[in-house]
């Protein structure tokens, strides 16, 4: 079945307004100062907060 009527460009644009890519938000580790997501843990000295640090073990 054929559509009545043609979508405008305006309300086909104004339905795919919320599609829009947001940019990722980073924060500085305080402890080794790199990049990370906040309230995740450092993907370099796994830091989480001042109580909590997760172990890594090395890659060799």
């Amino acid at each position: 079945m054929l559509p009545v009527r043609k979508t405008s460009k305006m309300r086909k644009r104004a339905r795919r307004s919320h599609q829009a890519i947001s940019a990722v938000h980073l924060i500085s580790c305080p402890q080794c100062g790199t990049a990370k997501l906040p309230h995740c843990a450092c993907g370099n000295c796994g830091y989480v907060n001042q109580h909590t640090r997760l172990k890594q073990e090395d890659e060799e």
